[in-house]
């Protein structure tokens, strides 16, 4: 039986700001106005056409104001393929939530048969659009953009995303027709990434947990390349979930946007809550996957250990006793992380992942009352005293929780040198033990007495 998670608004975060789209054909800047806009590199800008497939969300605050921003793939409409088919649906669906679409061009090449055809589908809708004519550097390209009016989309606006030209311009044009954003809720997302191999159904998950086409799915590796962020709401908590690229062994990955997507896909997980590490049911296991969730370790992120495609995975429950055990043997550094079974395609074993996920936030701020942890310490001592090491043993004075979201523990000792990484072992498996936090990696720093 197919499971359905419920759901109460995929889009919970930005539901209280207006939506501006920006479409166009492909290699117009459009991912670099969107950048400028942001004020970040967000989108992945290469001189590749085609580079931005799905739609990619930021938010713009101007004069006080707030509204969102999607930068979307560019639309050749001519082109054919389940790829450009996607693309075309994740640029319709951008403008069908928008209250104003940005229709780029670019002024170097003039009106094109592209632009005609774009600009064909923006007039059937019915939906405000301003026509912003980009590389518009030089003054002849300035004067130049007086052609674009035969697009009959209004009075074309000369703008440089890669200078800033004419930007804040657009901006103020933008704040004055958009109607005003109603007050936004100021409780903190959890932010989930889903991160893994290329190919194992991390776009699929997403599109299934949210119950709509959000990030495009391939059989192709590589499909998703920018990290795709998506709020979320379950079980009346917020989250926004985090779509990456696929993370390849280090030799393997190919030069320019390949590059790029796998760095964004990396600091994705330095700035999440909790990782989904989502792994092939069918095939087990592999040492990539064991990179990936040490690299997540690293980060002190959350992790959750998810078995895709489980659907195609024949048996009964023995099946499952012996994926884990074999995960748990090559994932022996983070046993502390859940691992849930689950099918993307036939969306099934997803209320206990998204469950799983957020068990993994609360225990990630949960915060020890230095009392209770000074008694823990006690307690390991008389169970297992330090070692002696060069002619002294260490002493252990003192231990604070000094930060929460990661779990963070500081030892002040009498001399730090002499800790050895059998007794750091089992001070983390005493702190487990006592007060749990599973799922996460524990930071713990020791300081020599009198070091700040």
């Amino acid at each position: 039986m197919t499971e359905h998670p419920p759901r109460g608004g995929t889009r919970g975060e930005a539901a209280a700001a207006s939506v501006v789209a920006i479409v166009g054909r492909p290699n117009v800047g459009k991912s670099a106005l969107f950048n400028r806009m942001v004020r970040g590199r967000v989108a992945i800008v290469e001189d590749v056409p085609g580079t931005t497939r799905d739609r990619l969300y930021g938010d713009v605050e101007w004069r006080g104001h707030v509204f969102r921003l999607v930068d979307t793939g560019g639309l050749d409409l001519e082109a054919r393929g389940s790829l450009s088919d996607q693309v075309r649906r994740q640029v319709q669906a951008a403008v069908d939530e928008a209250a104003l679409v940005l229709f780029v061009v670019d002024s170097s090449r003039g009106v094109t048969a592209g632009d005609w055809e774009v600009a064909d589908v923006l007039r059937r809708t019915a939906k405000p659009v301003l026509t912003l004519a980009n590389k518009a550097e030089s003054k002849a390209r300035q004067e130049g953009t007086v052609e674009f009016y035969e697009l009959g989309l209004g009075q074309p606006l000369a703008v440089s995303a890669q200078h800033g030209t004419g930007v804040a311009d657009v901006l103020d044009l933008l704040i004055d027709i958009l109607p005003p954003a109603a007050a936004a809720e100021e409780a903190e997302a959890l932010r989930v990434a889903i991160v893994g191999r290329p190919n194992v159904g991390k776009s699929l998950l997403l599109n299934a947990i949210l119950g709509e086409e959000r990030a495009i799915v391939s059989e192709m590796p590589g499909t998703t390349r920018d990290s795709v962020d998506t709020p979320f709401e379950y079980l009346g908590q917020r989250l926004v979930l985090v779509d990456t690229a696929g993370i390849r062994r280090r030799g393997h990955v190919e030069a320019g946007v390949e590059s790029h997507a796998v760095l964004r896909a990396r600091r994705a997980v330095e700035r999440a809550d909790v990782a989904l590490l989502v792994l092939e049911g069918p095939e087990g296991v592999t040492a990539q996957d064991a990179h990936i969730a040490g690299y997540v370790a690293e980060a002190f992120c959350g992790l959750v250990l998810v078995a895709n495609k489980w659907d195609l995975v024949p048996g009964n429950g023995s099946n499952r006793q012996e994926f884990e055990r074999v995960a748990r043997e090559r994932l022996r550094f983070a046993a502390w992380a859940p691992l849930c079974f689950a099918s993307a395609k036939e969306r099934t074993g997803l209320p206990s992942l998204l469950e799983q996920a957020l068990r993994v936030g609360e225990e990630r701020r949960r915060r020890i009352p230095t009392a209770g942890l000074n008694a823990l310490l006690q307690r390991a001592i008389a169970e297992k005293p330090p070692p002696t090491r060069s002619g002294g043993r260490l002493k252990l004075l003192y231990v604070t929780q000094a930060q929460a979201a990661p779990p963070t523990f500081v030892f002040f000792v009498n001399e730090a040198s002499r800790m050895h990484f059998s007794y750091r072992r089992h001070l983390e498996r005493v702190l487990r033990q006592a007060f749990g936090f599973q799922g996460n990696p524990l930071r713990l720093i020791f300081r020599s007495r009198g070091e700040r």
